[in-house]
């Protein structure tokens, strides 16, 4: 699951590069998130520890907040863009082509959301969080 994090994180960063997605401040949010994930994610396959398990676990929660509020301002952006060319249009009808554009993508900012959520099963019941029984500890005494 962490390879596939990875390799998906990777992906998305290098295409935001690739598409300049560095306009305002608000735009680097998820560039810079997604670089310092695949730091953490680096630091956690070669030494995994239940710290780097928490640094993934924080960094994924941090994706999914960003994921969501680009969906927010996609839609927001959007919004504004078609009540500039057409005021007269109703909520409904502003609704509806909003979630049709194709500049800013609606939904694109989404692909976060699943990339922290698949960093997030990775870390799920990880092994470095257990600690070990009582039971255990009293045996190799």
């Amino acid at each position: 699951m962490l390879a596939v994090a990875a390799v998906g994180v990777l992906g998305t960063l290098t295409e935001l590069l690739l598409l300049a997605h560095y306009g305002d401040t608000f735009q680097l949010i998820p560039i810079f998130l997604l670089a310092v994930s695949l730091v953490i994610m680096a630091w956690h396959a070669s030494r995994p520890s239940a710290t780097t398990v928490r640094l993934l676990q924080g960094t994924m929660m941090l994706l999914l907040a960003a994921g969501t509020a680009g969906v927010a301002f996609h839609f927001n952006g959007a919004a504004a863009f078609q009540l500039e060319i057409d005021p007269s249009l109703t909520r409904s009808a502003l609704f509806a082509k909003v979630i049709r554009v194709q500049a800013p993508p609606l939904l694109a900012p989404a692909s976060l959301v699943q990339l922290a959520f698949v960093g997030l099963i990775h870390t799920y019941q990880h092994p470095r969080l257990t600690r070990p029984h009582a039971e255990t500890i009293k045996g190799s005494i």
